[in-house]
């Protein structure tokens, strides 16, 4: 367990972070959760390549935990615009997390005797887009306000052109849609520490 401990601390630190960060915008379409949260995919394969599968979904599980269960403090501390967390953030989060990284898992092992590059990028925008799904769609959609009628989501379902220049549709799936697009780009870009970082664990276990 002591050799998973960093990852396990560092999945339930980005869940925490991202989801804070998520209610904050980067410019128009992005949050700030949009550069944090891909991490996690970065940590469950890099667990995943040199601990193994068991050890990755283990990583997953206690990482989620965590991570959840200090989301979900955060619904009770006040910032200035409201609670820290939102309790649909939290759940939106959690779900997606478990879903995704679970998917990321299970690709990532079924494709793992294959070029080092391919397991970890196809899991990897796998998960990520059914993360992205899962997680705007409890976190923001109006179909969903009952989940937490206290929570004033009116900003997220604005009409407005997708990403300023398609058809119209709600703003949160415009975020949802340039969130998924820097997924996909940092998983490309994750590549490179992920070689850097695996071979080194790798190399201090031989």
């Amino acid at each position: 367990m002591t050799k998973l401990l960093p990852g396990i601390l560092a999945m339930a630190a980005i869940v925490v972070a991202s989801n804070i960060l998520v209610q904050f915008l980067f410019g128009q379409w992005l949050t700030w959760g949009a550069f944090t949260y891909p991490l996690a995919f970065l940590v469950t394969d890099v667990m995943n390549r040199v601990y193994g599968v068991a050890a990755a979904r283990r990583v997953v599980f206690i990482g989620f935990l965590i991570g959840v269960a200090c989301s979900f403090i955060g619904t009770q501390i006040q910032g200035e615009f409201g609670p820290l967390v939102t309790l649909r953030i939290a759940l939106g989060s959690g779900l997606a997390f478990l879903t995704a990284q679970l998917l990321d898992v299970a690709v990532f092992d079924r494709l793992r005797s294959g070029a080092w590059w391919r397991a970890p990028l196809a899991s990897t925008l796998l998960g990520s887009s059914l993360d992205t799904a899962i997680f705007f769609t409890i976190a923001f959609s109006g179909a969903l306000i009952w989940l937490e009628p206290g929570n004033d989501v009116s900003w997220a379902n604005e009409m407005l052109p997708l990403l300023g220049a398609g058809p119209v549709a709600p703003l949160w799936v415009s975020l949802a849609l340039a969130d998924w697009m820097v997924k996909l780009s940092l998983a490309l870009l994750a590549l490179v520490p992920f070689r850097a970082i695996t071979s080194r664990l790798m190399a201090a276990q031989a």
